[in-house]
């Protein structure tokens, strides 16, 4: 028996996954929007008789998550809650037969570029011009920046290029607009994302111009930080370090993910770089930026990874001292690579490695958190949680970041402004402090 009424022709869209999925659900809301349809983002409760599931299918855990939320709005449609059930993304992309035939509930799957095939079954167009009006679902002060999308690399254990298919990059003109429109309604911060960040313009200006780009987007009057995410170390062009030091707006933060340093591993995963290769670039990057912020991230248990080669690892980690690091335990991926390697590391090998892993990443985040103390930092405020106004500094992306947190009985900041913290207290992943004028 239904407790509420639900609107037939409102839409609710769920994105799961990474942010390059909430940007192309956010380019949907404001194609929707522009289109005269009521619509919502995870709206909790929600009225809405049209579901959009924006799915992820990088690794198990995601395509598990997926799958299962598909099915729990499958069971609202059947027991007649909601009207309409819609899914695309990733998982739609790389598996829509399959779900077609599983999940016969689901009224139409779409893959990860059929956004206009999508639109159209609400009857409205895709609209080029609204480039610069993207609706954003993040706090408004902040927004990912997609400056491309698609991935040209072959590394064995990765199944993105099958959802997301080739390199395509935007234009530099498109992003400045985008970055403009943004900007107007108070964003401050943008974050540069892509499968391949540093293979930026290659496909269309027949060379790397992630330099070019941020110089333009530095020029933008209004916008305060631009962070990098997602780059790529081989070939990477250092120009980038070059621009970090000239341009302010350019935080001294590089997202670059390694996956390994055992070069018998990096060759299995058909990485184009060794380890030797890696430190190099790494103690450029030290260099050239005094104080630079690296973030990275590791897989454990990839086929025929050995206790020496994750000690390599663990060796790198160490030598190496990133200022934040993110593991993921190896998933067989089927079409990939390295699908035809025996998954030989047992479940439990590759839990206790990412552990173990960790543990060495935790005590250095602890002594690079503790060296902060005393100092004082640019800080941008996200939220109020709790006691504590919560923010970040130059070097801490959202939600996979350090924090900063500020008591909120003793102190007020505004939500979305900066103000200079002076840290007194640090843990291994927080930072705790006082407004100084």
């Amino acid at each position: 028996m239904k407790t509420k009424t639900i609107k037939k022709d409102k839409v609710n869209v769920i994105t799961l996954g990474c942010s390059k999925n909430l940007v192309d659900s956010e380019n949907l809301i404001s194609q929707l929007k522009a289109g005269e349809i009521e619509v919502a983002h995870e709206e909790n409760d929600s009225d809405a008789g049209i579901i959009v599931v924006n799915t992820c299918g990088f690794i198990d855990l995601a395509k598990e998550e997926s799958i299962n939320t598909i099915l729990e709005y499958s069971a609202y449609k059947r027991a007649g809650d909601i009207e309409k059930l819609y899914v695309t993304g990733c998982l739609s992309e790389r598996y829509m037969n399959e779900l077609m035939e599983e999940i016969p509930e689901v009224d139409g799957f779409f893959g990860t570029l059929e956004l206009p095939a999508l639109l159209s079954r609400f009857e409205v167009d895709y609209k080029h011009d609204l480039i610069g009006e993207r609706i954003i679902t993040t706090p408004p002060h902040y927004a990912y920046l997609k400056i491309s999308e698609g991935c040209n690399r072959t590394c064995s254990f990765c199944a993105i290029p099958l959802m997301r298919g080739k390199h395509i990059s935007r234009t530099i003109e498109d992003l400045v607009e985008e970055t403009k429109g943004l900007v107007r309604r108070g964003v401050k911060e943008v974050m540069l994302i892509a499968q391949e960040l540093t293979y930026y313009g290659l496909d269309i200006y027949k060379k790397r111009m992630l330099p070019e780009l941020l110089e333009q987007l530095a020029a933008i009057d209004g916008l305060e930080w631009i962070r990098l995410h997602y780059a790529y170390p081989n070939k990477f062009p250092r120009e980038i370090f070059d621009v970090m030091a000239d341009q302010p707006k350019v935080c001294n933060y590089l997202d670059i993910p390694l996956q390994h340093a055992s070069n018998r591993i990096l060759q299995s995963m058909k990485r184009q770089t060794s380890r030797e290769e890696m430190t190099d670039l790494v103690h450029y990057a030290q260099k050239a930026i005094p104080g630079i912020t690296l973030r990275t991230t590791m897989i454990v248990g990839f086929p025929g990874e050995t206790e020496a080669d994750f000690e390599e690892l663990c060796d790198f980690v160490r030598e190496v001292r990133f200022d934040r690091l993110g593991v993921f335990q190896y998933s067989h991926e089927e079409d990939t690579g390295a699908y035809q390697l025996e998954d030989d590391v047992p479940p439990q090998v590759k839990l206790d490695r990412a552990g173990r892993l960790m543990e060495i990443q935790r005590e250095i985040s602890l002594e690079k958190n503790l060296s902060k103390e005393g100092k004082i930092f640019k800080v941008l405020f996200d939220r109020k949680e709790g006691k504590y106004f919560v923010g970040r500094t130059e070097g801490d992306s959202p939600e996979v970041d350090n924090e900063v947190l500020v008591d909120a009985s003793e102190q007020f900041v505004r939500i979305g402004n900066f103000a200079n913290v002076k840290i007194t207290e640090a843990t291994e992943y927080d930072l705790y402090g006082k407004v100084v004028k």
